[in-house]
């Protein structure tokens, strides 16, 4: 492959002209009402990233730690990991959920074990407990996770979709930060419930989805596959035209997904998980999101997410007063980052952001283990404090890309009929990723110190180069033409060619019902 793929700038000009230029989020009723409800899906991510920052400001919390008698070295490690274990449990399972019985059917249904999980997590009275609770967590979580993604991305206005979806993974922080300062501000307390009130806040964003999920909005898409066109129409003229169904837009984007569908079809009769990698369009999709997994969990970020007190210890930072403050100022750094870069996506470009992103990590990881080196071997205090300051930096340039396009990227590049699946497969990786990231750093940490760093330095060389040949641009394009990209042009032309002969004949009807066409 040729270095730098990228897509011709079909972009927006397939359906702008049939966008009306008045119709913001702000100043339209009914878009207010859409983005209401995918932040509602979105907070799925909040959960997700809630659950990391509080086992890392756990083990800061000495009631936590003497409590569960001091775990150290693999008990940590699985304390750690256990939930991923238990999102691997979940992932044969979920797509044919979010697939079979619909996207909020599959929230809901996660929902409801996690406010479980985390209710058996709080009362813990022994680390079996804790550690089965939070096997639940991971297999409940594994639900919501799999279908609020794919549900922001099919019903968002087209406008909208690549931030909002972007924002998705963005909200990771959000989580981590009340994680972060509710176990900051619980460290005072001196019985076993500074570690159990963290614990019960986690299930607060799961509550609001299983009294909300049902007043949500069902994906389009997800309905025209099970042939309920009338209400998915419906639902498109609802949300993206103040109710029109005759709106050209509404027309256009119905059209548009029932050709991808049908055509998703003919491609594959059955829809297997050997689909996956069927097709050389296929193969080249899932080489990319399964790299894109490991590189979110490898790129040296799994050492703070997971065990910064164990870094900060590496440098001399030993107060857990202060590695707690540090870890909830990091996390609105983080959360800064990730927002300001959800928001440029269609600006800037996936390409751009992605090497941006792992240039800049290669800079500061590379700095940040020279001063580790210089302070292991004088105990400079400015050493330490400038590993601070590169930790910093180098999360500024992990979130321009690996928190919001990560996801973003995997489900707008697959196609619907295996989108439940490939992006399955995507999380299954990052599990993968997070357990082998949650047993050896710890072990690593603890016997060679700051020389560990120099194997990331060396695998973000590797990512950069990954990148620049793999990455295709997908700016600016629609949920169906994204996808189509990696089928070649023919597949997109054929979708295309489906909505634009309703766009062609807008102007010849001026009334009448709408007439269904067959892609």
């Amino acid at each position: 492959m040729g270095a730098g793929a990228v897509a011709s700038s079909g972009t927006t000009t397939a359906y702008g002209h049939l966008l009306d230029p008045n119709r913001k989020w702000y100043n339209n009723r009914r878009i207010i009402y859409l983005n209401f409800w995918i932040l509602l899906l979105l907070i799925t991510s909040s959960t997700n990233g809630y659950d990391g920052s509080m086992m890392n400001g756990l083990q800061s919390l000495t009631q936590w730690a003497g409590y569960f008698n001091h775990p150290t070295g693999g008990r940590l490690g699985l304390l750690n990991a256990i939930q991923n274990i238990g999102s691997l449990a979940a992932y044969p399972i979920s797509p044919y959920v979010a697939d079979g019985l619909g996207r909020r059917t599959s929230i809901f249904l996660g929902a409801c074990i996690m406010c479980v999980a985390t209710a058996i997590q709080t009362a813990s009275t022994s680390v079996g407990m804790f550690i089965g609770a939070r096997f639940l967590i991971g297999f409940g979580l594994t639900f919501a996770a799999t279908a609020a993604p794919m549900l922001v991305t099919e019903i968002s206005y087209p406008t909208y979709r690549a931030p909002l979806t972007s924002t998705y993974n963005s909200l990771w922080y959000s989580g981590a930060i009340v994680a972060a300062w509710a176990t900051y501000g619980s460290f005072k307390i001196q019985n076993t419930w500074a570690w159990r009130l963290p614990s019960i806040l986690q299930a607060l964003p799961s509550v609001i989805q299983v009294a909300l999920i049902w007043f949500a909005p069902e994906s389009p898409r997800w309905l025209i596959n099970k042939g309920r066109h009338a209400q998915a129409l419906k639902t498109l003229a609802y949300y993206h035209a103040d109710g029109n169904e005759e709106d050209p837009l509404v027309k256009y984007e119905f059209e548009e997904i029932k050709a991808a569908i049908d055509l998703d079809r003919q491609v594959s009769s059955s829809i297997g998980w050997k689909t996956l990698f069927a097709t050389p369009g296929n193969r080249k999709r899932m080489t990319i999101i399964i790299a894109l997994a490991f590189f979110s969990q490898w790129s040296g970020n799994g050492l703070v997410s997971y065990y910064l007190n164990k870094v900060f210890n590496t440098i001399g930072i030993t107060d857990p007063t202060i590695q707690l403050l540090i870890n909830g100022i990091l996390q609105i750094w983080n959360l800064f980052w990730a927002l300001l870069a959800s928001s440029l996506v269609d600006k800037i470009g996936r390409r751009i952001l992605f090497m941006t992103s792992v240039i800049g990590m290669i800079v500061f990881f590379t700095l940040q283990t020279a001063c580790s080196a210089v302070f292991a071997n004088t105990e400079n205090k400015a050493a330490a404090n400038s590993v601070i300051a590169f930790i910093f930096l180098f999360y500024a340039f992990y979130d321009l890309a690996f928190t919001p396009l990560i996801v973003s990227y995997t489900v707008e590049i697959l196609p619907y009929q295996i989108r439940a699946k490939g992006f399955t497969v995507f999380n299954f990786a990052i599990s993968l990723s997070l357990i082998f990231n949650q047993y050896v750093n710890p072990v690593a940490l603890d016997a060679i110190g700051w020389k560990y760093y120099t194997v990331y330095v060396a695998w973000l060389c590797f990512e950069a180069v990954f990148l620049w040949f793999f990455v295709v641009e997908t700016k600016n394009r629609t949920l169906e033409e994204t996808a189509a990209l990696f089928d070649g042009d023919d597949a997109a032309e054929q979708i295309a060619a489906a909505a634009h002969a309703v766009d062609s004949d807008k102007d010849e009807k001026s009334s009448g019902s709408f007439h269904e066409t067959k892609a």
